[in-house]
């Protein structure tokens, strides 16, 4: 399956190599949903495909991408816990702190 570059992979899962929370939009993903340290991104990330599951969140938005893959997983709950927390190093990556 070839990548439609939705962004859903950069914002539904966790990436402990980014120490990015489940369901928190990675701070490298660009407006355009794209990866803006693409060349020098780890290797969960380069190691990563596309599969029947980017097929199974398939929506007009992100956010309803995200939604119907926390969903499918049995995430949701764990994600609004992490939201609702925020992360001490997302807010620093994102210059928030």
């Amino acid at each position: 399956m070839e990548c439609t570059r939705c962004g859903a992979c950069c914002v539904a899962p966790d990436i402990a190599a980014l120490d990015k929370p489940l369901g928190m939009r990675c701070p490298h993903l660009t407006a355009d949903s794209l990866c803006s340290v693409y060349e020098h991104r780890p290797q969960v990330c380069r190691d990563y495909a596309p599969d029947e599951v980017c097929r199974l969140i398939e929506a007009p938005t992100l956010e309803e991408r995200v939604q119907k893959y926390l969903d499918l997983f049995g995430l949701g709950a764990e994600a609004e816990s992490a939201r609702q927390q925020g992360c001490a190093s997302m807010r620093r990556a994102r210059g928030m702190s």
